[in-house]
């Protein structure tokens, strides 16, 4: 698919990897509409973004909430005219052992209401703009891709029952649209990043730091401007549907 021209739409979409991807899909021609929980960094990210973009348009919005993401498609079809690519970016942690024990004494455990929190960001907002996307794509005629950010943890990684089980998920929900959508030419796929440096690396202790670069084989993170170039490559390779494709430097968890 031509990127230039095409309207990208990114959840999450107002920092760190949402705003990255952004940024690619921008300097490449595309037009952009950003949905994001948080309004005042929606502001400051459509503000930076009009500087390359054709057109942006912020909106915010929680993914969890299904008539509020209706709404929103809604008000990109109005204002862009129509929808060629979501990225289903938007994300949040609650780590947290399953049960932490000592000497035969429950300690801790994570509740139902935290791992529910990340399942309904997560998971269940992609599915619900994922399924807005189609709709939105389908009813304006258009070739479509759907991108969801699933992550190495999608395996299980420890202490992340809830986040794991989530991009698991996402990865699977990738494939199923992959199947469900073609007959619309809609293609679906799920980019598996690894640990990337962040705001949140960039608070850690630098020996800390250092021993989650030695994890993976290439010993570093991973950068967001990698991640957006993986994006791009699945956008524009019309034979790349159905897969998730793991960014991670060979880390294995």
């Amino acid at each position: 698919m031509e990127i230039e021209d095409s309207v990208v739409v990114i959840t999450g979409g107002a920092q760190g990897l949402g705003f990255a991807m952004a940024q690619r899909f921008a300097e490449k021609g595309a037009n952009i509409a950003l949905i994001d929980a948080n309004a005042k960094q929606l502001v400051t990210a459509v503000n930076e973004l009009e500087n390359i973009a054709g057109k942006v348009c912020g909106y915010a919005a929680d993914i969890t909430d299904e008539k509020a993401v209706k709404e929103t498609f809604m008000s990109i079809l109005s204002e862009l005219g129509k929808v060629n690519v979501l990225v289903n970016n938007a994300g949040i942690l609650r780590d947290g052992l399953t049960v932490k024990a000592k000497d035969g004494e429950i300690l801790d455990e994570m509740s139902l209401e935290q791992f529910n929190a990340v399942i309904n960001v997560n998971l269940s907002g992609t599915f619900v703009c994922g399924k807005e996307a189609a709709k939105a794509m389908i009813t304006s005629k258009q070739q479509g891709v759907i991108i969801n950010i699933s992550s190495v943890a999608k395996d299980g990684n420890m202490g992340q029952s809830n986040y794991s089980a989530a991009k698991a998920g996402v990865a699977s929900l990738a494939i199923v649209w992959a199947k469900e959508l073609a007959r619309y030419n809609i293609r679906a796929a799920a980019i598996a990043p690894g640990a990337c440096y962040s705001a949140m690396t960039a608070s850690m202790k630098p020996e800390a730091l250092q021993r989650l670069e030695q994890m993976a084989p290439v010993r570093s993170l991973g950068q967001d401007y990698e991640i957006a170039q993986t994006a791009q490559f699945i956008v524009e390779n019309d034979f790349y549907n159905g897969k998730v494709l793991a960014v991670d430097g060979g880390l294995v968890l």
